[in-house]
């Protein structure tokens, strides 16, 4: 069998099904057709239809395109979690411009580089004390020409903390920007081959780089969804409700909640931020189906002494991606709430989706689940790219398929080494095991060379996960003498339980780990460092470490 994943597809379901590809505001457009007054969106108890939500995308469009932000124009959205995203996300697309997703938990150096980099001279953004004064700086450094400012109590007041305009003629607010704006005679044409979206990756290595999603990447991405859970919903025949804490700058909130949620007539419950309490009242009162999470959140919830009383039975779905789920978290949160935790893989550069988990199949703890539909993936030596490994082998995952990038906005040389013909290289280290199911082993950044042998940190966190007392940890290398380079364990312990020695934590970890697998150093945090969308970051815990002498001694531990 080409792909022996296929055998456990839902029944129907094909590898090769067809996989539409369109423009983004096609999609808006065809879901006000077909779900006019249903609600798209919840926001602060208020309901948005997809026709009024389609109806100030339009109004957004026509703005833009009377300020002359249209075809080959960059429009920046530095907005959280309100329908301000959406309403201009769709209205800068309409418009024919590209959209710049700007991370409002970014550091000012990183967010100036993406507006230099995008060519973006028009940013939205809203009035909130956390995005406006920044926003402001940007303005004051010449990097704008129009700052657009979108009213966040207009949702609703809930106190949030703002900060005024100040009086100047390049910032208006987003009201009076599209006051008056009228339709044109015809919207600009746009094909699913045009960039749509300038995605920029999280910046591990150097600056930011920008993924060129097309439209057709992005729809091929919902299509490709489509497929694979088509008879589950046919099953189901009924309107999703989405939980959406997750940041809608985001690959992962963009495509599997925005966009799916939209082309299939869902709802989506949004929420400015994740708050356990809120979650659980969304899926309690209001009877929400679906959570989308990262690890981070499931910890949370999982960890919550509440949630064996909760009543979660209104939730079919619960997902984690963006980042790899401890083994461990899914068992807890399965044994409190019988709901299997499944977790997917994908990236900025395949606009989401990669491989999935079918609702029937081998359970297997750790995989991330089976390519998914019109998705090719295989392994390839990490010593040369275009050597395929046959199943079990550990290498470098390679994917290819319709969602797939192009390449990196203005990097000829970025884009030439992160492909092989047409696949590109995911630096994501893993294997597939003979029935076509992917387990990632770590990032090919992330391995650490110690005494000669690979490690690899996301191995030992998962046991590490396993400690009682564990609730949250990073695993890093860090220099050492004898080896090279060690594994250092960072923890966040549970509530009221006691530290513990490194000796005691290897001894603890003998027989799940190899010996050369075992951490020599130890350290209790009270806060692990997370990226924009809550998972743990492994690179900002690097940047804090201090390269002192002591560090660079032998640990006094030996292999």
């Amino acid at each position: 069998m080409t792909h022996p994943g296929e055998q456990f597809y839902p029944d129907g379901v094909r590898w090769d099904a067809p996989i539409a590809r369109g423009t983004v505001p096609g999609l808006l457009s065809q879901a006000a057709k077909d779900f006019g007054a249903r609600p798209a969106i919840e926001f602060r108890d208020r309901p948005i239809s997809y026709t009024e939500l389609e109806a100030m995308a339009e109004v957004a469009a026509a703005a833009f395109l009377r300020a002359g932000y249209g075809r080959d124009t960059s429009v920046a959205l530095f907005l959280g979690n309100s329908p301000d995203h959406p309403v201009n996300f769709f209205g800068a697309l309409k418009a024919g411009a590209r959209v710049v997703h700007l991370s409002p938990l970014d550091g000012e150096r990183a967010l100036s580089h993406k507006l230099r980099d995008s060519g973006a001279r028009i940013l939205v953004t809203s009035d909130l004390a956390t995005l406006l004064p920044t926003a402001l700086k940007f303005l004051d450094d010449g990097l704008l020409d129009r700052l657009i400012v979108c009213a966040d109590d207009h949702w609703g007041a809930v106190g949030n903390p703002h900060t005024p305009l100040p009086d100047n003629p390049r910032i208006v607010a987003f009201a009076a920007f599209c006051d008056g704006a009228k339709p044109p005679a015809a919207w600009p044409s746009i094909d699913p081959d045009d960039v749509a979206l300038l995605q920029y990756t999280g910046g591990t290595t150097g600056l930011p780089k920008g993924a060129m999603l097309s439209h057709g990447n992005l729809t091929s991405a919902v299509s490709i969804y489509d497929v694979w859970t088509a008879n589950g919903r046919a099953d189901r025949n009924t309107t999703e409700r989405v939980i959406c804490v997750l940041p809608l700058f985001h690959i992962y909130a963009l495509t599997v909640i925005l966009l799916r949620c939209i082309r299939l007539g869902d709802l989506i419950s949004l929420h400015q931020r994740f708050d356990v309490a809120a979650v659980f009242r969304d899926i309690e009162e209001k009877r929400a189906t679906s959570f989308p999470g990262v690890p981070t959140m499931w910890i949370a919830l999982a960890n919550d002494p509440s949630l064996e009383r909760r009543d979660l039975s209104s939730l079919t779905m619960a997902g984690s991606g963006g980042a790899p789920l401890p083994v461990e978290v899914a068992r807890i949160f399965e044994r409190k709430t019988k709901l299997k935790l499944k977790s997917g893989w994908g990236m900025t550069e395949t606009c989401s989706p990669g491989t999935g988990h079918p609702l029937e199949g081998p359970d297997k703890p750790g995989s991330i689940g089976l390519m998914l539909p019109g998705i090719e993936m295989d392994v390839v030596s990490l010593d040369d790219s275009t050597k395929v490994l046959p199943p079990g082998e550990v290498g470098e995952i390679r994917v290819r398929g319709p969602n797939v990038t192009k390449g990196y906005w203005n990097r000829p040389h970025e884009t030439a080494e992160a492909f092989v013909g047409d696949r590109f290289l995911t630096g994501d280290i893993g294997y597939m095991d003979r029935d076509g199911y992917f387990y990632l082993v770590d990032r090919k950044k992330d391995m650490i060379i110690s005494g000669g042998f690979n490690v690899y940190p996301q191995m030992i966190e998962q046991a590490i996960y396993e400690h009682p007392a564990v609730q949250e940890v990073i695993v890093i290398g860090v220099p050492d003498a004898y080896r090279g380079e060690a594994a250092k364990a960072f923890v966040k312990l549970r509530a009221g339980a006691a530290p513990f020695g490194v000796e005691e934590l290897r001894a603890f970890l003998t027989g799940k780990l190899g010996k050369h697998e075992l951490p020599a150093m130890l350290e209790f945090v009270d806060e692990l460092p997370r990226t924009s969308v809550g998972k743990l970051s492994r690179h900002e815990l690097r940047n804090q470490q201090p390269q002192t002498e002591q560090q660079q001694l032998a640990t006094g531990i030996r292999p």
